[in-house]
């Protein structure tokens, strides 16, 4: 953006010449001659070495309107358009010999985290400086998830590339793909205490232009300057066959029953059907893939003990699904979540090392009808 020049000083009435006074650094009334602004941007430019053309230019210009106006700052613009010069020299110098991209490239590799503390990955744990994992992050700290630390990465995400799509559909689909990826890398989801949540770190509009397209997933505590201790992790890269086996049957089940219609079944009788159908479905793929594997001996009676509560569940849903009315509807509802979160399978989780402590769980839904649905905190 060019600078317009100050106005010069004004004449008295009937001045012969451009100082009335004698002086030539002062205008009338022993006012000071102002210092020509595009001299100034000329020697701040020269002295940046940012855009040394511009500032060349505005170098010689200035030169041109203090002669003219009898202005301040002549020194000024010769020294800008000087070290404008040498700046012109060196930048064509970096062009031709490629010097000019690697500058680029690390300018583009600081601004969307590439090498520094934003540049994370799945597993990684990290403090911000101000406790706050909301709002705009401005620096962050790597530090190792044995001790204690503000969030712990679960999931990376590239979104595609084009036009930018907007805060909105950017925030759209870290929602959606951030809590569909966080089972994944928590399988044990009764580990995972209630006070944390999921949070993300999303591109901005600025990020965007330099190649940022990464959605950075993870844990957080849902009170500021809440900390974790300790990995959440608990996926086949830590746990073993038995425990992975158990806990992708029972992620599978729960997925399940999280898709229950909003509406009320005396509302939507047909929708509420539907989804018990589902359940059931899934109830029975899940039983089958559970008797096919081949238990170690401490958990294998528990876990066909809960198989069995299994089975009798899924034909509560059977029934929920083919019910004629609301009211029968949930008899069979309430019956078919009797064995979720029970005692056989706090049983079977402690056979096989698994968390036994069963997560609370808050009714945020405006539906449902019988029992409690999952809560969270929105970011």
């Amino acid at each position: 953006m060019s600078i317009p020049p100050p106005a010069g000083p004004q004449q008295p009435y009937g001045a012969p010449g451009p100082y009335p006074y004698g002086h030539p650094g002062y205008g009338p009334y022993g006012r000071p001659v102002s210092i020509n602004g595009l001299a100034i941007a000329s020697l701040v430019l020269g002295i940046l070495c940012f855009v040394p053309a511009v500032g060349l230019v505005l170098g010689l210009i200035a030169l041109a309107q203090i002669k003219r106006k009898g202005e301040r700052g002549k020194g000024m613009a010769v020294a800008g358009s000087i070290l404008s010069t040498v700046g012109l020299v060196l930048w064509t110098l970096a062009l031709t010999t490629g010097s000019a991209a690697d500058f680029w490239d690390g300018f583009k590799g600081a601004a969307t985290g590439e090498g520094t503390a934003f540049a994370l990955d799945k597993g990684n744990c990290f403090d911000s400086p101000t406790g706050n994992l909301e709002g705009e992050a401005y620096d962050i700290d790597e530090v190792p998830c044995s001790g204690p630390h503000d969030g712990e990465v679960f999931a990376v995400v590239t979104l595609p590339g084009g036009a930018y799509p907007g805060d909105e559909e950017v925030t759209r689909n870290a929602d959606d793909k951030c809590y569909a990826l966080q089972d994944g890398y928590a399988m044990d989801t009764w580990a995972v205490p209630d006070d944390v949540d999921v949070y993300y770190f999303i591109p901005s509009r600025q990020s965007w232009r330099l190649g940022d397209r990464e959605i950075t997933c993870f844990f957080g505590g849902t009170e500021r300057d809440t900390e974790l201790t300790g990995s959440l992790r608990s996926d086949p890269t830590t746990l073993g066959l038995d425990q992975t086996v158990f806990l992708s049957a029972s992620n599978a089940v729960d997925t399940a029953l999280y898709e229950e219609p909003e509406e009320y079944a005396e509302d939507d009788l047909a929708a509420n059907k539907a989804w018990a159908k589902d359940v059931q479905v899934v109830l029975g793929a899940q039983i089958e893939a559970m008797r096919g594997h081949g238990w170690g001996p401490e958990a294998k009676q528990p876990v066909a003990e809960l198989i069995e509560e299994m089975e009798d569940a899924r034909a509560e849903w059977a029934r929920a699904a083919g019910a004629k009315d609301a009211d029968a509807y949930y008899e069979h509802y309430d019956n078919g979540y009797d064995y979720v979160d029970g005692p056989t399978t706090v049983t079977a989780r402690e056979a096989l090392g698994l968390d036994t402590t069963a997560p609370t769980y808050e009714d945020e839904s405006e539906g449902g009808g019988g029992s409690d649905d999952t809560g969270g905190i929105d970011v």
